[in-house]
């Protein structure tokens, strides 16, 4: 098990500037192909919003106790669950380029 306290504690404490070769290991894993002339703006940005994440993190939020709502003692008003509108699924698929059984078919795109 991973203790991200941790990893947390030691990155978020000082300002951090990613790297350029950081930067190219992002866009790597997210296979983004980016310009010599991007990796400076996006070094910045992403560094700036580690920085913020971090200053979230030093937060004093002791003693403050989660919220399921943003309005505590409110519940949220909820419709009837009731079917407003006719079922025009064939009329939607007609113009589709194959279906079968009501549904879209579409090619395959996970090997």
């Amino acid at each position: 098990m991973y203790d991200f306290a941790l990893f947390f504690s030691f990155v978020f404490f000082a300002p951090m500037a990613l790297t350029r070769a950081q930067i190219e290991s992002i866009a790597h894993l997210a296979r983004l192909e980016l310009e010599p002339a991007e990796i400076p703006v996006y070094q910045e940005s992403l560094s700036r919003i580690i920085d913020l994440v971090g200053e979230l993190d030093r937060a004093d939020t002791a003693g403050v106790a989660p919220m399921a709502h943003p309005l505590p003692g409110l519940s949220q008003r909820l419709r009837s669950d009731v079917v407003t509108e006719q079922d025009a699924h064939e009329l939607y698929q007609a113009s589709a380029p194959q279906v079968a059984a009501g549904l879209y078919l579409v090619p395959k795109v996970i090997e």
